[in-house]
């Protein structure tokens, strides 16, 4: 998805993980056309959570006869995109030429690195029903100029623990690691308990972690979790332990990486280093360069909105 509702200027993106904490991260709600939006990174209290620098979920919309999900073709760089669904479905088309539906269980991974342009929409003959989340991976500044890229992956593996499911998005969990080019260590997994008093999940001690309830009915210790929340849980840890409501069937989502130890800038759908790159590639989208075109998609792109430079961004959506 695209960065709807960005800032004028770019905002300054810090790695900065901290020890064993849990840090509550509340959403920025806005409804964008059909469908409302909950924003969870980047946000004033923390900026990233490893290489993951953009955090939206949408839905759950259920409209008959309507397109909850309508994005035009718009350029990013920089950047992996992932797109993973909790019900509904979502037609990607890019300018690779690439074209790819997802719906739960599959993974639509896109790397824009130097520059690609793409749209999502709710198909035509689709349910109505919407429910997902779109998330960015920041590319390390040595990998973020490569050429563009599009991967679907029709099916991600889970792993059956006691007290519920985990599927594997990207990375590793008991060393299961599914296909998905990435560029930096990472995880992302989708955390599914099965009325089950607890559900325990190893980690990676040299990561940063972060749970999003999907559901309530879920706590960590004695802190009751809200849906559409991020806690952020720090690096040193070995393992999270989830309990679970009585008769609940809660889901969560999992990420951690190690700390990126870069300071990006975000800005629309750019993740760059310099103001000067944001700059020259607004100009290119502008002007139809460098970015390719979307074919098929039934209406026009995405102008660029205004940008301005300054040397401390102003954040609207903190």
């Amino acid at each position: 998805m695209s960065n709807l509702w960005p800032a004028e200027s770019a905002e300054v993106c810090d790695s900065q993980p901290s020890a064993d904490v849990v840090e509550e991260v509340s959403p920025v709600v806005a409804d964008v056309g059909s469908i409302t939006v909950r924003r969870l990174l980047p946000r004033r209290a923390r900026r990233l959570v490893g290489p993951w620098c953009f955090l939206d979920v949408f839905g759950p919309v259920k409209q008959s006869g309507r397109k909850p999900m309508d994005v035009p073709p718009h350029p990013h760089i920089g950047l992996q995109t992932v797109t993973w669904l909790f019900a509904g479905d979502a037609l990607h088309r890019d300018s690779l030429g690439s074209e790819a539906l997802a719906v739960p269980g599959t993974l639509n991974l896109m790397t824009a690195g130097r520059g690609i342009a793409h749209s999502e929409e709710t198909p035509a003959d689709a349910t109505g029903a919407l429910h997902g989340v779109q998330l960015w991976i920041a590319l390390p500044d040595a990998q973020r100029g490569i050429a563009p890229a599009f991967d679907h992956y029709s099916e991600r593996p889970h792993v059956d623990v006691p007290g519920g499911r985990v599927t594997v998005i990207l990375g590793r969990i008991w060393e299961v690691s599914p296909p998905g080019r990435t560029f930096s260590p990472v995880l992302g997994a989708e955390i599914a308990a099965d009325r089950a008093p607890r559900l325990v999940v190893p980690l990676d001690r040299a990561f940063e972690h972060a749970v999003v309830p999907i559901d309530a009915g879920l706590a960590l210790d004695d802190l009751r979790l809200a849906p559409d929340t991020l806690y952020y849980l720090g690096i040193g840890r070995d393992e999270v332990c989830l309990r679970v409501e009585p008769g609940r069937r809660p889901r969560a989502l999992l990420l951690g990486g190690v700390p990126l130890g870069e300071t990006v800038l975000m800005w629309w759908n750019f993740v760059a280093r310099t103001t000067e790159e944001i700059v020259a590639a607004r100009e290119d989208w502008q002007a139809g360069r460098r970015f390719g075109e979307v074919r098929g998609y039934p209406g026009a792109r995405l102008d660029a909105p205004p940008y301005v430079a300054r040397p401390v961004p102003a954040n609207p959506m903190s």
